[in-house]
């Protein structure tokens, strides 16, 4: 079968056309380097032609709530739109665990998302996972200055090919709405794995934990982007990922 990956140039989206190909169905990659714009949708109908099943990872990196909001919604309503006027039969949707617990803006907008792909004219699931093994260097860059200041949070770190892989084979199969939570296999202190990042990769920054005020920083402290029931897992931990990283 032939399944299109939106953003499939980005962190997780390049796993994605990765594990599309080894399952033995042909990837589309649905970006702009690709000549597809998702957002003005550009190119987007000739490329979902003949396409059975779309994965949408596609991202923005952005901490307003008003940008990820237009960006996630405009996407979303996007490929449901024109996925069906394509025959497009599935449309599996990326999102992040508790964001329906943590009030930051990029959550809200994932939920948005996540309102528009089940409600949409194309079958739909959505598989929220937790923060990638790539998200500790990724938000590492984000800190300025000499002292890498990063909120008090516990994850439960996912691998991004392991990602890939589950969203593959939900995209093969039929529709099934919201789907029970992806994560890792091992619960983290954020600063904990961004110590480890900085000593593997020789940086000299020290990084210090802060906790963020409100309600929202009491439940990135104290477990709201964890799972609240049992689900699939990944194999790869964060310990093993980052030493095949640096090794």
């Amino acid at each position: 079968m032939r399944i299109a990956v939106a953003g499939g140039t980005g962190v997780v989206g390049r796993h994605v056309v990765r594990a599309v190909r080894d399952a033995g169905h042909e990837p589309v990659v649905l970006a702009r380097a690709h000549g597809v714009d998702l957002v003005t949708t550009e190119g987007l109908a000739r490329a979902l032609t003949g396409v059975d099943a779309v994965v949408d990872v596609a991202n923005i990196t952005t901490l307003s709530r008003r940008r990820a909001t237009r960006f996630f919604g405009a996407v979303s309503s996007n490929l449901a739109r024109l996925g069906r006027d394509a025959g497009v039969r599935h449309v599996v949707t990326l999102s992040i665990v508790g964001v329906d617990r943590v009030g930051l803006g990029y959550y809200q907008a994932k939920l948005l998302q996540e309102k528009v792909a089940l409600g949409g004219p194309v079958g739909a699931t959505v598989q929220r996972a937790t923060q990638f093994h790539e998200f500790v260097d990724q938000t590492l860059a984000r800190v300025p200055g000499p002292l890498a200041l990063l909120p008090r949070m516990r994850t439960l770190p996912v691998a991004a090919a392991d990602v890939a892989a589950r969203l593959v084979t939900l995209a093969a199969g039929e529709p099934q709405g919201m789907v029970e939570d992806l994560a890792g296999p091992e619960v983290h202190e954020l600063v904990d794995l961004a110590r480890a990042v900085s000593a593997a990769r020789g940086l000299r920054r020290p990084v210090v934990p802060v906790r963020v005020a409100g309600a929202t920083g009491r439940a990135l402290a104290t477990g709201g982007l964890l799972p609240t029931r049992p689900g699939p897992r990944g194999s790869l931990g964060f310990t093993e990922w980052l030493a095949a990283q640096t090794g």
